[in-house]
């Protein structure tokens, strides 16, 4: 398995507009044609109204790989680096002892 956590912090909110409806129309392919993707949760964050977070999981490093290689996911990812004003990228590892 494979999960990682993004932070996605928006300059303005004609950025986060425009991040927001991105999301909006690349999620639904997400949900339908990656198998592999288990989780793939978006937020805005309560106390920072320009940030958003990302919570996903990921069957393994292949089916992120997949997701990453879609051509929707990466024209998303390209105009969203034109968007933010910082990422953050967290990869988790399961805790064994929880």
């Amino acid at each position: 398995m494979r999960a990682l956590v993004v932070r996605f912090d928006l300059p303005d909110e004609a950025a986060a507009a425009r991040f927001d409806a991105l999301v909006a129309g690349v999620l639904p392919g997400i949900r339908t044609q990656e198998p592999g993707t288990l989780v793939y949760a978006t937020h805005r964050v309560e106390d920072a109204p320009l940030a958003r977070v990302f919570y996903e999981v990921y069957r393994d490093p292949e089916a992120h790989a997949a997701h990453e290689s879609r051509p929707e996911v990466a024209a998303f990812l390209d105009e969203v680096r034109t968007l933010v004003s910082g990422v953050r990228v967290e990869l988790l590892v399961p805790d064994e002892a929880a």
